[in-house]
C-alpha cells in the first residue's frame, strides 16, 4: 500500500471517516493504532511481529531503566540496543557480512562457502528502529521520563504516515501530541490535502516521469561521455530529492489532516552553503539523529580537532552503511565524511569577515552542489567500478566532448535547473509557511494543475527509493 496508489487513497479516506466519529479521544487513538498496524501488515503480515518486538522491548526497557539503580540503567539500554540493532543487522546485513567474510577468507587461502540467507528486508525497519531507540536513549540520558501509556507508545512506534520511510520522529515530539485530541478541523484537512497533492506531484510527475527514465537509462549503460555522466547525476539528484521529499511531504500532509505535526525532512538542500549546511537541509531527521545519538556519543567536538574529525568520518561512514548493505553506500558515506573534514579544516583558516564575502559564499554553493552531484553517482551505481568509470569521465574535461542529448535528457536537465531555482525561491520558507502565505486562489490553481498532471502521468508508479533502506 504505497502513498501513490488508489488503495492508499481509499485507506486514508476510511481512516479520516472513522477518526471523525464521535467516539472520544481514546476511541480515536484506537482507530489510529489499528489503522497503523493494518497499513504495515499490508506489506508483509508476519513482519508486524518485529514491530511488536521493538515496541514491547523498548517499553519495558525504558520503565526498568527509570526504576533501576544507576549501575543497572546501562544494562537495560544495552537490552534495547541489542534487540533493535540485532534485528536490523540480521535482516539487512547478513548476506553482506557473509559474502565479504568469504572474500576475506579466500584472500587468506581458506575456501569457505556460507549459505545465502536471502532474507526479505522488512520495510521501514531502518526508520522505526532509529525512532524507538531515540526513546530509550532519551530515557537513559534523563531527557524524558518513561511514558505512562503503552497504547500511546505503540502508536508512536507504528504511526502510519511516517512509519516506513520517515521522517524519523522523536518521542519527545510526537508522544505529547497524544495527550489530548488535536484540532483536526477544515484548515488542517485542507492544508494536509494540499501537501499530499504537492508530494504526489513531486513523486509521480517529477521523480517517476521526468528524472527516473533518464537516470535509469544512463546508469544501465557501460560507457558514457562526460556530458552523459553529468546528466545522469543531475537526473538522479532530481529523482531522489523529488522521490524522498515527495514521500516526506505526503507523510506530513496525512499527519496534518489528522491534526498532528511531524517535522520537516527537507529544506532546499541543493542551495546549501557548504556540506555541513547540506546535512542540515537533507534528510533532516536522520542527520539530527546521527548527530545527537552517534556523533555526540562518540565525543562530538569536545575532545580536540583530530578526534572531532574522526567522529565526523565515523558518523558519515555509519550513516552510509545505514542506507544499504553495499560498499557503494559505505564509499558514499566516506566521501561525504571527507567533504566535511576538508570543509572544517579549510574554514578554520578563514576569519568570519572573509566567510561573509559574497564570492566566498557563492563559491561554497557551487562546490557543494558539484560535490553532492558526484556523491550521488556512488549512491546510485551498481558497483564501485561503475562509479569509478563515471568519475573518470566526469572529472576529465577531455571526455566531455560535444555529445548531444536526447529530448528527454534535455527536459531532465531543464527540470533540474528549475528545481534549483524553486529551492532558492523558497529557501527561507518551509512548505506549510509558503502555502499559507499565498492567496487561496493561487494555491487552488496550482494544486489543480498538479493534480491534473498526476492523473495524466503515463508512466507506471515506481517504488519509493527509500523503501529499500
Amino acid at each position: 500500500m504505497t502513498f501513490d496508489s488508489y488503495t492508499f487513497l481509499v485507506f486514508w479516506l476510511l481512516v479520516l471517516g472513522l477518526y471523525r466519529l464521535p467516539i472520544g479521544w481514546s476511541g480515536r487513538k484506537n482507530v489510529l493504532l489499528g489503522a497503523s498496524y493494518i497499513f504495515y501488515a499490508a506489506w508483509n503480515p508476519p513482519f508486524i511481529l518485529l514491530l511488536w518486538i521493538s515496541t514491547v522491548v523498548d517499553w519495558f526497557a525504558a520503565r526498568r531503566m527509570a526504576a533501576a539503580e544507576p549501575t543497572r540503567r546501562k544494562a537495560w539500554l544495552v537490552v534495547s540496543l541489542l534487540t533493535n540493532l540485532g534485528l536490523l543487522a540480521y535482516f539487512k546485513y547478513s548476506d553482506f557480512v557473509l559474502h565479504n567474510l568469504e572474500l576475506w577468507l579466500a584472500a587468506m587461502g581458506v575456501d569457505a562457502h556460507f549459505p545465502e540467507q536471502n532474507l526479505i528486508l522488512p520495510i521501514g525497519i531502518s526508520f522505526y528502529t532509529f525512532q524507538t531507540l531515540s526513546y530509550t536513549i532519551d530515557v537513559y540520558r534523563g531527557r524524558m521520563q518513561p511514558w505512562h501509556s503503552f497504547r500511546d507508545f505503540a502508536l508512536f512506534v507504528s504511526f502510519f504516515p511516517q512509519l516506513v520511510a520517515g521522517p524519523i520522529v522523536r518521542a519527545r515530539s510526537l508522544l505529547p501530541q497524544f495527550l489530548r485530541a488535536p484540532r483536526a478541523d477544515w484548515n488542517a484537512l485542507s492544508l494536509g490535502t494540499a501537501l499530499v497533492i504537492l508530494g504526489l506531484f513531486q513523486k509521480a510527475v517529477l521523480a517517476d516521469s521526468i528524472f527516473a527514465p533518464v537516470a535509469d537509462a544512463y546508469f544501465a549503460m557501460d560507457t558514457l561521455s562526460g556530458v552523459q555522466a553529468w546528466t545522469a547525476s543531475m537526473a538522479f539528484a532530481g529523482q531522489i530529492f523529488c522521490d524522498f521529499a515527495g514521500y516526506s511531504t505526503i507523510a506530513i500532509g496525512v499527519a496534518r489532516s489528522l491534526g498532528f505535526r511531524i517535522p520537516v525532512n527537507f529544506n532546499a538542500p541543493y542551495t546549501a552553503v557548504g556540506f555541513s549546511d547540506f546535512w542540515r537541509r537533507w534528510h533532516i531527521s536522520l542527520s539530527r539523529w546521527l548527530r545527537d545519538y552517534l556523533y555526540i556519543s562518540l565525543g562530538g567536538n569536545r575532545k580536540g580537532r583530530w578526534l572531532t574529525l574522526r567522529n565526523l568520518m565515523l558518523t558519515m561512514l555509519l550513516g552510509g552503511l545505514w542506507h544499504g548493505a553495499a560498499w557503494t553506500f559505505v564509499a558514499w558515506g566516506a566521501l561525504h565524511g571527507s567533504f566535511l573534514v576538508i570543509e572544517r579544516l579549510t574554514l578554520a583558516r578563514l576569519d568570519r569577515e572573509t566567510l561573509e564575502h559574497a564570492w566566498v559564499r557563492g563559491s561554497m554553493v557551487i562546490v557543494t552542489l558539484l560535490g553532492v552531484l558526484l556523491s550521488w553517482v556512488l549512491f546510485r551505481a551498481e558497483s564501485l567500478s561503475q562509479a569509478g568509470s563515471m568519475f573518470a569521465v566526469m572529472l576529465n574535461p577531455a571526455d566531455w566532448g560535444s555529445a548531444s542529448l536526447a529530448a528527454a535528457d534535455q527536459v531532465a536537465v531543464a527540470a533540474f535547473a528549475l528545481l534549483l531555482g524553486a529551492q532558492w525561491l523558497f529557501r527561507a520558507h518551509r512548505q506549510e509557511a509558503w502555502l499559507l502565505r499565498l492567496h487561496w486562489v493561487t494555491v487552488a490553481l496550482g494544486l489543480a494543475v498538479m493534480l491534473t498532471s498526476i492523473l495524466l502521468t503515463p508512466s507506471p508508479s515506481r517504488a519509493f527509493i527509500y523503501f529499500q533502506f
